[in-house]
């Protein structure tokens, strides 16, 4: 924050002092006009051939997006369907045989753990 405010302070005595030199009756100002018109056409110029190449490069990545990444993204699409549909078969055709299997199990123990002779308590 200090070296921000030391050289914005720094640039405004800058700015004063070409002011006052740029005042003074000798001082050739049509010659420093002229530079400084050659200088912004220059800056222009190089602002305009800077925006050529963002537009350039924004077209190829609107290319890029549409023919490379939108495929991609159809095809993860898929997998992710394939996968769901994989997922749902072997739910059905593996883990709900299991599971009843498991049930039957459990419902023949405790059949099996009524008819079981106790032995009698002393």
């Amino acid at each position: 924050m200090l070296w921000a405010a030391l050289g914005l302070l720094v640039l405004m005595a800058g700015c004063g002092g070409v002011t006052y030199v740029l005042l003074q009756p000798s001082t050739p100002t049509a010659r420093l006009r002229d530079i400084v018109i050659i200088f912004l056409a220059v800056e222009g110029l190089l602002i305009g051939v800077a925006l050529v190449v963002l537009l350039v490069q924004l077209a190829v990545l609107i290319n890029l997006l549409q023919h490379e990444i939108r495929p991609i993204l159809e095809s993860t699409q898929e997998t992710v369907d394939t996968l769901k549909g994989t997922a749902a078969f072997l739910s059905r055709h593996a883990a709900e045989p299991v599971i009843k299997a498991n049930q039957m199990l459990a419902m023949a123990r405790s059949v099996a753990g009524l008819f079981r002779r106790r032995k009698p308590h002393a």
